[in-house]
């Protein structure tokens, strides 16, 4: 006679399409979120290290963007009075005005001056025309075609008014943000601090590179994949290397994480094997908030606090590692490190290719973006969608997203994608 063995006391895996105890992915970033207080402690650092921290405080203008009106062409800068209504105007070129160089003089009417991009716009001018809609000879000018009044001009303070917020709480800081500060002539600025982070691998069949491979074993890749996923988003990362899969190595690792990160990361050992500690030291030392997530990949995940300090075990299988961190925990480190938006965007795409998937649970299919025959941006299959390719990964630049009531996809249906890759175009 066969053992029954009841739903809530089955091993969660990557593959399984059944299980009324696991909790929706919506349901996942809920609990996560509620479990978490961003960092509270500010650094001021120079802006020349400052991508990819987040601000702690309003960045606001101590200047005027642009401080004066400028030309955003080279041209010419004249009055638009002077220009005869859908005819060739001719007009006295008297002299030039350079970006940090102002023309100085008085410019009467019929007269205008050679201008470059940037330079200051005289009082008295309204308008600047391209030089390609004019002609020269003898020093006067022939305005070509049809005009208006103020066209090719900067206004004084368009962009930023002194006082007013340049950048606010919470952004994280790109590259062209840190521009911005830069154009304001501040070097310093206020930003939280990094986000600290432990992890480490569990398994007796995993090795660090440059070890040999006995029967049955195989290299740490997941400790690299996290570790490196982590560095992308600024986080200061401590590495605690391979632990075997021994109760009392993995309690005591436990113990030296607690209250002294922010997060620990684990890889493996989340289901109810009979080697599978990482769940039942987080119950016995912590608190689990959950551990069953339906998706596919990453059912097996689990989640909760160790004291102070908020606890992912990621499952073992590589694309199931890098697909929870991905969804589950990346938005909980933006929400620790005090960023703003937290969730990457959706788009919808059609689809190049036809895709299996049963009803019941959300699935991260990876993809490619793409251009179809028409120029229209489009996302086809890595292929291949098991838990162990992990080339489905490393060939994919985006997540296909099939909610739980979705079944097969036809090809040539829109589906919601989410970029994790550049995208050139997106």
């Amino acid at each position: 006679m066969n053992k029954h063995i009841s739903p809530s006391n089955r091993a969660a895996t990557c593959q399984d399409d059944f299980d009324p105890n696991s909790i929706s992915v919506k349901e996942a970033h809920q609990r996560v979120s509620s479990m978490l207080t961003a960092v509270a402690e500010i650094e001021t650092i120079t802006i020349r290290h400052a991508l990819n921290r987040t601000l702690a405080s309003d960045v606001l203008s101590t200047v005027n963007v642009p401080p004066q009106t400028n030309s955003a062409m080279d041209g010419y800068a004249l009055k638009f009075d002077d220009l005869i209504a859908n005819k060739p105007s001719d007009l006295r070129i008297i002299g030039v005005a350079y970006a940090g160089k102002p023309f100085e003089g008085e410019i009467s009417p019929g007269e205008c001056i050679r201008i470059m991009t940037g330079a200051v716009i005289p009082e008295s001018i309204d308008t600047v025309v391209m030089q390609e809609n004019t002609e020269v000879n003898d020093n006067v000018l022939t305005v070509l075609g049809q005009h208006k009044k103020g066209q090719n001009i900067r206004l004084y303070g368009e962009d930023l008014r002194r006082g007013e917020a340049a950048l606010i709480k919470g952004t994280l800081l790109k590259p062209t943000d840190i521009g911005i500060v830069a154009s304001l002539g501040i070097d310093s600025i206020q930003v939280y601090r990094r986000v600290k982070a432990a992890v480490f691998s569990t398994g007796d069949e995993l090795k660090n590179i440059g070890e040999a491979l006995e029967k049955g074993q195989i290299y740490d890749s997941n400790r690299y994949t996290l570790v490196n996923l982590l560095e992308n988003l600024g986080i200061e990362i401590t590495d605690m290397g391979i632990l075997g899969d021994d109760p009392d190595v993995i309690q005591k690792a436990f113990l030296a994480a607690k209250n002294n990160f922010d997060i620990l990361i684990t890889s493996g050992g989340v289901s109810v094997g009979d080697a599978d500690y990482v769940k039942q030291t987080l119950d016995s030392l912590g608190e689990v908030s959950f551990w069953k997530i339906a998706m596919k990949p990453g059912r097996p995940l689990a989640a909760g606090k160790l004291g102070n300090t908020l606890f992912f075990g990621l499952p073992g299988n590589p694309v199931s590692t890098t697909v929870t961190f991905y969804q589950i925990v990346q938005p909980a480190l933006r929400q620790l490190m005090g960023q703003n938006e937290t969730h990457i965007p959706t788009l919808r795409m059609k689809s190049l290719s036809k895709l299996k998937k049963r009803p019941g649970r959300v699935e991260f299919q990876r993809g490619i973006v793409t251009l179809d025959e028409n120029g229209e941006h489009c996302v086809k299959s890595t292929g291949n969608q098991g838990s162990h390719v992990l080339s489905s990964m490393n060939n994919a630049n985006c997540f296909i997203i099939l909610d739980e009531d979705c079944g097969n996809v036809d090809e040539g249906s829109y589906v919601e994608i989410q970029p994790f890759r550049g995208i050139i175009g997106l």
